[in-house]
């Protein structure tokens, strides 16, 4: 497939389960858009710059790799960027609810986007940004799950 496609998010922080959907993404598009949206219900542990130079970091060796925020509408950045597609990933069927709500509310703001929905790679089936932020806090291994620039910024924000 050709085009530009965007995998939003909010990065908080980028595990492997994300850098799993953006790898898989790039292979079908020509170019994938990374977007930090503001997600007003979270509560966000690093700055929106924070989490760009880390995303930025584990995606420098994927040369159709995007980095950027936005805020506002997830289809306004994307006909701003010209893109066709939204890509989405999937652990479980409990986010596919949540997932297709979304999904139908964009087809209503703009029918010429399409989202593909990518399940997750099985060993990330359980990973959140959550329970990575969860086991960080209190020192637990984490090395499975994020990138080592990650696991590092985390250390920093919980000085251990």
């Amino acid at each position: 497939m050709k085009g530009i496609a965007v995998c939003p998010g909010s990065f908080d922080p980028i595990t492997y389960g994300h850098l799993d959907i953006i790898k898989r993404g790039a292979k079908v598009f020509n170019q994938i858009h990374v977007v930090l949206l503001n997600n007003s219900s979270k509560n966000p542990l690093f700055t929106v710059e924070e989490r760009m130079e880390l995303i930025k970091e584990v995606t420098k060796d994927i040369p159709n790799v995007v980095v950027d925020s936005y805020q506002g509408l997830l289809v306004e950045y994307a006909k701003s960027v010209e893109a066709s597609a939204l890509i989405r990933g999937l652990r479980a069927v409990s986010d596919f609810e949540y997932e297709m709500q979304i999904t139908s509310m964009n087809r209503v703001l703009n029918d010429e986007i399409e989202t593909f929905f990518v399940m997750t790679n099985n060993q990330y089936s359980f990973l959140s940004s959550s329970i990575v932020k969860e086991v960080a806090k209190y020192n637990g291994d984490i090395s499975d799950l994020v990138p080592p620039a990650v696991r590092m910024a985390l250390q920093e924000k919980f000085s251990i």
